[in-house]
């Protein structure tokens, strides 16, 4: 086989695990910033009611 080849798949499994990572790390963020959402309601129903 050509050592070309292996290049090529380098390359595509780690832009494959980069794509990977960048989406875990974008939903982690997209959860923190609906966690905080969550807190921030939370805090207004408590208010309202009292």
């Amino acid at each position: 086989m050509d050592t070309r080849n292996f290049t090529y798949l380098c390359y595509g499994l780690v832009a494959a695990w980069l794509i990977l990572c960048v989406y875990v790390i974008s939903l982690g963020a997209r959860e923190r910033k609906l966690q905080r959402e969550l807190e921030r309601l939370r805090l207004l129903v408590e208010e309202k009611e009292r």
